[in-house]
């Protein structure tokens, strides 16, 4: 009980930055605004890698057929978060990271029991995932012409 409380008190902390960033595109300006910009991308980047070695960190608990596919998904997410990052273009890397999200959080689905964290998982997933849809809104509300 108290690892699932302490995983929920974390997991729902670590959606502040999400939630800062996709707002601070929206109401701050020139360098604060810059900041929250940049600030989004890296911090997406950062808990979609840290996401995908989860994956990693669980391969010796699975069964033996299953733990390749996971370490190669595992690698996988974090390659394509970190190009998808250096393309160094607002709109495709917040598009691209959220594809990441949502690609990691249907892996999770399919290969994790339906338990606490599934569903904990699901929710924090969907909540970054609005705020990626906010942040690019804000973007393109944004954009100049």
């Amino acid at each position: 009980m108290v690892n699932q409380r302490l995983a929920s008190s974390l997991g729902y902390a670590g959606l502040i930055p999400f939630i800062a960033g996709a707002g601070g595109v929206w109401v701050l300006r020139d360098y604060p605004h810059a900041f929250a910009q940049q600030g989004f991308l890296v911090y997406s980047l950062a808990i979609l890698c840290f996401l995908a070695g989860t994956l990693w960190g669980s391969a010796p608990q699975v069964a033996l057929g299953e733990r390749t596919p996971r370490i190669l998904v595992s690698n996988g997410v974090v390659i394509f978060a970190v190009l998808a990052f250096l393309t160094a273009q607002p709109v495709l890397a917040a598009l691209l990271l959220l594809l990441g999200h949502l690609t990691q959080l249907w892996y999770e689905r399919n290969t994790l029991p339906a338990d606490w964290y599934r569903r904990l998982r699901t929710r924090l997933t969907l909540v970054a995932g609005a705020c990626h849809l906010v942040y690019l809104a804000g973007l393109i509300a944004i954009r100049p012409g």
